[in-house]
């Protein structure tokens, strides 16, 4: 049987205008800010509005370690909020918009899948409402504005080997991760090196997604340092005067995007810091103000629990002042599969034994995430080639450790299929069951939090960090900002630093390789093996097969 692309099945959905699905929430078309008929941004006053109402129940979907096989992270996302709106829940969803970078490079869009989609799919994985250019263009102003400083007299005493700020693309481009600027003469100003990130990896980005309200983003902006004097002193985006245009550029950028899934359930989309190299969350503003509006809500983490997930508890949650219900850890029996060893080409085929081999990468992943005082749930994305026995395999596995796993058919059923899904983490939600905390205090020192991540997450034996990244751990603990949590920046497809060693690892340790002061986001980034701030494009570029139709339809995204 042929199955229709997701593509295809986008621009076929009957999607409604974007007041009826505000209306569901109890959102009045005065505070809509529609961007044509199917999407539009909720206004800052109406957010504030209801800031007095009770929270409803946060649901946290994540995930085992992508493989090529593919688990299905956000299209479970959807589905299981659909799914409890099928069965008679007020629910809503919240989701990270999609950077140009993979849309255009080898990990493709982020809607969902199949019938477990949220549209407009085109808008979304392209242009949407702007927030990532409104994003870039305030980092780069910031960017501009020092070097113009410098330029003209450097009254700040920047010492130009010490600029911390880089500039930002949402593109792959090897080409700058390093570069040097300024060439050319006097009238160029001072050249330096430098080099960029990718948007989704900016601090900006971050502040965004963890910022309440315009007053706090510009406070946050303003704390951000962005070069350091020959004393070692900190110089601050405040410093610069950068912080209030900057501010200005984020203004509509900041209010959050509400869109609708195929079956016409209000989802917001906002935000999208990657979480291999970044805290993999959608926006503070957006899941708190949907938390007002519904009684589930429905979010994702990047990637692995033992990126996004880990992130989400220890960061957003520690910083938002909310906590997970339940959380669902995403595994597909091709994913299992892979991991015990069977061929991408082979995945077809029945084999329960690897099923069970490679269980070991889920059940890490449930142990982690219980660690956290939280109920797991895992949702079994199915796939049309697996078999009855494989999928009890899972069962069996996941019933082992404490957890139960459900099968989910979201993907080629809709919200029919994710109905038992969606009853039992209405029913554990209900029941209360959370006693959430963080893995780590906020006294712990910088180093230590790192080996806790490194240890407990990865179940590494220990770090690997030279005398000048401890020194500057030390330093910035001297500096007041000891308290902050870290946002460790590794491989998404191992719990090792080591994109090949799949399942569940031992006998390793994390090198560090760089850390980095986030101090307008009130975080600190590791970065950890070969990972990459600014990633390149693959030999064979999904941008080769996008492209538009005799109809003006846009062909090859997925």
């Amino acid at each position: 049987m042929a199955f229709k692309t997701d593509i295809q099945i986008a621009r076929e959905a009957r999607k409604k205008p974007i007041q009826e699905i505000g209306a569901k929430l109890g959102i009045s078309d005065a505070d809509l800010l529609p961007y044509g008929h199917d999407k539009a941004k909720v206004s800052q006053s109406f957010i504030s509005s209801v800031q007095g109402r009770e929270d409803g129940k946060l649901i946290l979907v994540t995930a085992i370690n992508p493989t090529p096989a593919g688990e299905g992270k956000t299209t479970t996302t959807v589905g299981l909020g659909d799914g409890l709106n099928r069965i008679g829940k007020k629910a809503a969803i919240c989701i990270r918009e999609a950077s140009l970078g993979p849309n255009f490079g080898m990990k493709g869009g982020a809607a969902g899948g199949g019938y477990a989609q949220i549209v407009p799919m085109e808008e979304m994985n392209l242009h949407f409402t702007g927030d990532f250019h409104a994003i870039t263009s305030a980092h780069n102003l910031l960017a501009a504005m020092i070097d113009n400083h410098i330029h003209w007299g450097n009254e700040l005493e920047i010492d130009t080997r010490r600029v911390v700020w880089r500039r930002v693309v949402d593109m792959n481009d090897r080409a700058l991760r390093q570069i040097t600027s300024s060439l050319g003469g006097v009238s160029n100003g001072f050249p330096r090196e430098t080099g960029f990130d990718i948007t989704v990896a900016s601090e900006v980005m971050a502040i965004l997604c963890l910022a309440r309200d315009l007053e706090d983003l510009q406070t946050r902006l303003g704390a951000m340092i962005v070069a350091y004097r020959r004393d070692h002193t900190p110089i601050y985006c405040r410093d610069i005067k950068a912080d209030g245009a900057m501010t200005v550029l984020l203004k509509d950028a900041m209010q959050p995007n509400l869109v609708q899934t195929l079956e016409n359930n209000p989802a917001f989309v906002h935000g999208g810091p990657f979480a291999n190299i970044a805290h993999g969350c959608n926006s503070v503003i957006a899941t708190t103000t949907a938390l007002k509006l519904a009684d589930y809500v429905v979010t994702e983490a990047g990637f692995g629990a033992d990126l996004g997930a880990e992130k989400f508890m220890n960061i957003k949650c520690r910083k938002a002042g909310i906590a997970p219900a339940v959380v669902v850890v995403v595994a597909t029996v091709r994913a299992m599969k892979m991991n015990g060893g069977v061929a991408k080409a082979d995945l077809g085929t029945e084999n329960v034994e690897a099923v069970k081999n490679g269980c070991g990468n889920l059940g890490r992943h449930v142990e982690n995430v219980k660690s956290f005082g939280v109920p797991v749930v895992v949702a079994i994305n199915h796939f049309v080639t697996d078999t009855d026995a494989e999928v009890q395999a899972i069962k069996d596995y996941v019933a082992g450790r404490g957890a139960e796993a459900i099968l989910s058919r979201h993907w080629e059923l809709g919200s029919e299929g994710s109905v038992d899904l969606a009853t039992r983490v209405a029913e554990i939600a209900d029941a209360g069951e959370a006693d959430f905390k963080p893995l780590y205090p906020d006294a712990m020192s910088l180093l230590e939090k790192i080996e806790t991540v490194a240890t407990r997450i990865y179940r590494a034996d220990g770090v690997q960090a030279d005398a000048k990244i401890i020194s500057q751990l030390k330093d910035w603990e001297a500096q007041g900002y000891g308290a902050l949590p870290v946002c460790m920046a590794k491989t998404q497809y191992s719990f090792t630093t080591d994109p090949e060693r799949r399942g569940a690892p031992t006998g390793f340790s994390v090198p560090v390789r760089e850390v980095r002061l986030s101090a307008g986001a009130g975080f600190v980034v590791v970065i950890c093996g070969e990972i990459m701030t600014m990633p390149g494009l693959p030999r064979v570029p999904a941008a080769e097969n996008i492209k538009l139709n005799a109809d003006g339809d846009v062909e090859g995204l997925f």
